[in-house]
């Protein structure tokens, strides 16, 4: 298969808590790959002086954080996800309606007063470390594809822009809302190393079955030569 600039749409995962670390995959793929993930690994060793000095890269920034709280006290963040200048960011959908309702509006007022582009709000959907077996141990008594159109329906109640979901619930998600949502998918396998993830997919797979972006992490940021790595995964693509 061959993808429309597949290096605009892979964003890699700077998990690392070391900020010399990310700062040197990011000088090496600057010129392949447009986007990094920041999550509250390299977030919170670094805040955001960390981030201000990968943008400095003129690399765009996907904030990860996973905002999950009272709908007041995220609402009170979106001023500083504003600031820090970030391309888009992540909500819990379990938060409820209410709380990403609210991200969505103050975040548009925040932008808007700032003069500054909106940053895309990203609702979680499952995190891809959950299994069936998980959601139960929850207490949630549906199975994964219903928990997350039920939650997705929700997201797009409350005007968020985008979805986090895995490779497998994509294809589903795309059938019930079509380019309602920008699809954003983590848990993505380049090798037979699962990690943590449980719901993996290839590059290929999740670009075949809808997805917009990709988050890749380790499989690029531990090798010796993530440069080979990228040009590997975008030569899959072509």
């Amino acid at each position: 298969m061959s993808i429309k600039n597949p290096e605009e749409r892979i964003i890699v995962a700077l998990d690392s808590p070391s900020f010399g670390h990310a700062f040197s995959v990011v000088l090496k793929l600057r010129e392949k790959i447009k986007l990094f993930k920041v999550g509250p690994v390299l977030f919170l060793s670094n805040g955001p002086n960390g981030i201000e000095q990968l943008k400095d890269l003129e690399v765009d920034i996907f904030l990860d954080l996973k905002f999950h709280d009272i709908p007041s006290t995220v609402e009170k963040t979106m001023e500083h996800v504003v600031n820090y200048g970030v391309n888009m960011f992540t909500v819990h959908s379990l938060g409820g309606i209410d709380m990403m309702k609210s991200v969505s509006e103050r975040i548009k007022k925040e932008a808007k007063k700032k003069k500054t582009p909106k940053p895309m709000v990203l609702a979680v959907t499952m995190l891809t470390s959950h299994d069936e077996k998980n959601i139960k141990d929850l207490g949630l008594d549906s199975n994964i594809k219903d928990q997350v159109l039920r939650l997705a329906a929700l997201a797009d109640k409350a005007g968020v822009d985008g979805i986090v979901c895995s490779g497998h619930e994509v294809e589903y998600l795309r059938k019930e809302f079509a380019d309602r949502f920008t699809y954003v998918v983590p848990g993505i396998r380049m090798d037979d190393k699962t990690h943590d993830q449980k719901r993996n997919i290839t590059p290929a797979e999740a670009f075949d079955k809808g997805a917009d972006y990709l988050v890749i992490g380790r499989s690029i940021t531990e090798s010796h030569n993530p440069e080979i790595v990228v040009e590997q995964i975008l030569d899959s693509l072509k």
